[in-house]
């Protein structure tokens, strides 16, 4: 019965928590629905919202530089934010297009690095938090970020689609929010100041998924190569025929004007025989 009414807890328990969860994410749809109904209302350009979001990701860096983490945080979520926002508005403006999608992307880049810089001199300052290992994690995470997101889009000219992995950007900036709103400095909680983790998990997980890129590129073009080899095969053999059959026609082409000359010859001299030379006699 005690085992029983523990189950029926722990059952209650995990209903209540997954309750709570979806109740956060369809509170945070609606208000993310109501920003894209509005800023659609007031046809912003969504462009505009893109540069924008990445102008607060240049500020969230600064914020790092300057070690205020807790608020370099804040921004971070902020500027993600605005990075939900430009897509929605494009789709239900109406307004997709290429050149947005490149642009949306191109400064993703720039976002990403802009926060990796300002960590970098952060932890390069001379400054009790000097560290030259955590200039080099945030140096390394930097490059891996850019790296994986290069590997994607070079990939996915290649393969229909290539987001494998477990650290894409969005794993990315939630593990820097977690970071930089964990920084407490002198705070003796265990949970308090996990920016270096966060910075060794970036570095390695950035590296793996681009390895993981790499060999999933590689193995979906093994893979298209040889369902498309029969049909090579058989493209060739067939190539190969007409080939065979064209020189075919080609010499019996010219065979025939041979055999049709020393036909007409045969003729002729059937026709007309050879002369028979008579000898004038000899004067004496």
């Amino acid at each position: 019965m005690g085992a029983s009414n523990l189950l029926t807890k722990a059952q209650r328990r995990k209903a209540h928590n997954s309750l709570f969860g979806a109740s956060i994410g369809r509170g945070a749809g609606r208000i993310i629905n109501a920003l894209v109904q509005g800023l659609s209302r007031m046809s912003i350009n969504p462009n505009l919202l893109t540069v924008i979001g990445v102008s607060i990701n240049v500020l969230c860096g600064l914020m790092f530089a300057f070690g205020h983490f807790f608020w370099a945080g804040i921004i971070l979520i902020v500027a993600n934010v605005f990075d939900m926002l430009d897509g929605s508005v494009a789709r239900l403006t109406g307004r997709v297009t290429r050149f947005g999608g490149f642009l949306d992307s191109s400064l993703d880049r720039l976002s990403d690095m802009a926060v990796f810089v300002g960590l970098l001199i952060f932890y390069a300052r001379d400054t009790e938090f000097h560290s030259t290992l955590y200039v080099f994690l945030a140096g390394a995470a930097m490059v891996g970020s850019v790296l994986v997101s290069y590997a994607s889009a070079r990939a996915e000219s290649l393969i229909p689609k290539c987001d494998v992995g477990f650290l894409r950007r969005p794993e990315r900036v939630v593990l820097l929010i977690i970071g930089a709103l964990s920084t407490h400095p002198g705070s003796g909680s265990h949970f308090a100041n996990r920016m270096p983790a966060v910075l060794w998990i970036l570095a390695v997980g950035s590296y793996w998924t681009f390895a993981y890129r790499m060999y999933h590129t590689w193995s979906e073009l093994q893979r298209a190569d040889a369902a498309s080899a029969p049909d090579t095969r058989t493209a060739s053999l067939t190539a190969h025929d007409a080939s065979h059959q064209t020189t075919a026609a080609a010499v019996g082409d010219e065979a025939a004007p041979e055999a049709e000359a020393a036909s007409n010859t045969s003729d002729e001299r059937h026709n007309h025989p050879p002369e028979i030379a008579h000898r004038a006699p000899v004067s004496r």
